[in-house]
């Protein structure tokens, strides 16, 4: 018999499940497909969108029903730890969360949020000004020209807040010394 010394805590734990993993890196590439091939591409484009809407609506249900640190109610604070959180992470004495932050629990709504807010006028373009797609007809062709200066704006903030993501895990990243995007990559991290 094997004597364990139970003593002894992991040097990894796992944090992050598959849906989520493959969720987050499918996502960075149907958003950078959809947006580098928007004048273009026009059927790379739309397809691309319609993958990046059905993650969205897939993420959102995993938000309620996947596993504790994939769920909405596990990093979703009320605004002022949050700004506290930041606040502290700036001065480099930020608390580290196994899960996401409150920080990040934020950002992963916003851009949540966007994306969502992209894909929907996404459609309503396409389905005024090219008649096509699943809301072809619903929407006049002027109406589809006119939501495309808002499609656009919002995508472009949605990027804005994908380099601020990008920057402030590796901000997190430096300041707790712990490798975040090789975590999204494995699902481990340390505990």
């Amino acid at each position: 018999m094997l004597n364990r010394d139970l003593s002894v805590a992991p040097s990894q734990i796992y944090v992050w499940d598959a849906f989520v993993r493959v969720f987050h890196w499918m996502l960075v590439a149907g958003f950078t497909i959809a947006y580098l091939t928007e004048d273009d591409l026009l059927s790379v484009h739309v397809w691309a969108g319609y993958v990046v809407g059905a993650l969205v609506v897939a993420r959102v249900v995993w938000g309620f029903a996947g596993p504790d640190h994939a769920r909405f109610s596990d990093f979703l604070y009320d605004p002022a730890t949050t700004l506290r959180y930041v606040r502290d992470l700036v001065l480099l004495r930020g608390r580290r969360y196994l899960g996401h932050s409150p920080g990040g629990g934020y950002m992963v709504i916003a851009l949540l949020v966007l994306i969502a807010a992209t894909v929907v006028t996404g459609l309503i373009v396409y389905g005024g000004d090219q008649q096509a797609g699943p809301l072809a007809g619903m929407f006049t062709k002027e109406t589809g020209e006119a939501m495309e200066e808002v499609h656009e704006v919002i995508a472009n903030i949605a990027l804005a807040f994908v380099f601020l993501h990008i920057a402030a895990v590796v901000f997190a990243s430096f300041a707790h010394r712990e490798n975040l995007a090789r975590a999204m990559m494995t699902g481990y991290k340390r505990p």
